[in-house]
């Protein structure tokens, strides 16, 4: 398997770690490790496991030390690299017709625009990939290091929808890939993006159908509606979802988990919550989503949250405190949050809490979900209102890690245009009760 030739700077040395017992310092550039070059982070890790290393280092002088290292096979060396990857992120070559980032207004911040497609971010922070830009050298890394599971962007099992769906003339063969990683033994995950009067209906079927091949090792797959904001011009027509739709996708799925879970043991195909909150129908039990594989794509996470809400207020006892707040959030979560804030007031009746709906007028109304609010909505939405001593606002708002709003809008512009502090709370019920009732 032939590797580039790449070299990489030490952002920093973890303190007291063997890469700093042996004088590596920030600046310092890894060149091999045991004479093999590291094309990214997955050869490093790879490598970087062996008991016995011998590692290259080039000095900022232009010095080379070969650094002869015996350890533990699961010591870390201590090297923190300029980029996570090791490597520059790889871009999308797809231009799908759902895909979101076509359907942002300009003038955003240069990373809202990028398009990832990078394999390896499937399993460093679970992205999904649609395999299109996954080369035949990825592939045989991949299946060479056994890395898994692998999230995959199916959307469609029928090769010429799926082109016409990615706008990708290779995007039918690439379904070939899945074949290979259930013949090499490899976990996967898959995620539908459904799109009315392309990928649903008989197509679903079919698609959910196909996917039961790869049981056991396709462990979950999810169904999520497409996401359209009022900055679609020169992209395809797509007509959003109705109740009624709701259902129909919904009775397909129910329908699809009875026979896999007769034949195999396991549901597979699981809808977003979405599709319930859309269609006014009740949720799943706790038990029908078999341990949230697919949390981070809106599957189970209002079960999740009233589940953890109904555990923690178990624990409390309950008393008279009062207190005034409000809590605000996207208009589809806006019934789930008041059920959940209800509950907590019947054991603390004197607490006052509203919960405030914010309309999406940003990205346009049909979009719901509060992990695409923007600051300027929240504080257009809540300034004539009073609000208590604090407004607490779902952490999904933030950059991972920050706290800037899509529109940039930091935490703090927000606290000072509405003049009262603001709280953010993490996707937990018992996050949701101690900010509530704390």
């Amino acid at each position: 398997m032939a590797k580039k030739i790449r070299e990489h700077i030490i952002k920093e040395v973890i303190q007291d770690s063997i890469a700093a017992e042996l004088e590596i310092e920030a600046g310092d550039v890894l060149v091999s490790i045991n004479g093999q070059p590291v094309v990214d982070v997955f050869d490093y890790r790879y490598l970087s496991e062996d008991e016995e290393l011998v590692l290259l280092i080039r000095k900022a002088d232009g010095e080379e030390w070969e650094l002869e290292i015996e350890k533990d096979a699961d010591e870390d060396l201590g090297l923190v690299f300029e980029e996570g990857l090791m490597d520059a992120y790889r871009s999308c070559r797809n231009k799908c017709i759902f895909c979101f980032i076509d359907q942002m207004p300009p003038g955003m911040r240069d990373t809202l625009y990028f398009k990832d497609d990078d394999a390896r971010l499937s399993f460093l922070q679970g992205n999904y990939i649609t395999l299109t830009n996954l080369s035949e050298e990825d592939m045989e890394r991949i299946l060479f290091y056994k890395l898994s599971p692998i999230n995959i962007s199916v959307h469609t099992t029928n090769p010429e929808l799926r082109c016409k769906m990615l706008n990708n003339r290779f995007a039918g063969e690439a379904l070939d890939k899945i074949k290979r990683f259930y013949d090499a033994g490899l976990e996967m995950n898959g995620q539908i993006v459904l799109c009315k009067g392309y990928n649903d209906g008989e197509e679903l079927e079919r698609t959910i159908h196909d996917l039961t091949a790869y049981l056991p090792l396709m462990q979950s797959v999810s169904v999520v509606p497409i996401g359209m904001t009022k900055f679609r011009e020169g992209l395809a027509q797509i007509e959003p979802f109705t109740k009624e739709d709701a259902g129909k996708v919904l009775e397909i799925i129910a329908k699809w988990q009875k026979i896999i879970l007769e034949k195999y043991g396991t549901r597979m195909i699981h809808a977003s919550d979405e599709w319930y909150l859309l269609a006014g129908l009740p949720l799943p039990s706790e038990e029908e989503y078999e341990g949230y594989p697919q949390l981070e794509n809106g599957v189970g996470m209002v079960r999740s949250l009233s589940e953890e809400v109904d555990a923690c207020l178990a624990e409390c006892k309950g008393d008279d405190r009062k207190r005034r707040l409000t809590l605000a959030t996207g208009v589809l979560a806006e019934p789930v949050i008041k059920e959940q804030v209800n509950k907590i007031q019947k054991k603390y009746p004197n607490i006052e809490a509203e919960v405030v709906p914010i309309v999406n007028h940003f990205f346009g109304e049909r979009i719901t979900v509060a992990g695409l609010l923007t600051g300027q909505d929240i504080i257009a939405q809540l300034k004539d209102r009073e609000l208590g001593e604090i407004l607490l606002l779902p952490e999904v708002l933030l950059r991972s890690g920050e706290d800037v709003f899509l529109d940039d809008l930091k935490v703090s512009d927000v606290e000072k245009a509405l003049q009262t502090r603001v709280g953010i709370v993490k996707s937990e019920g018992e996050a949701l009760v101690r900010a509530v009732i704390e």
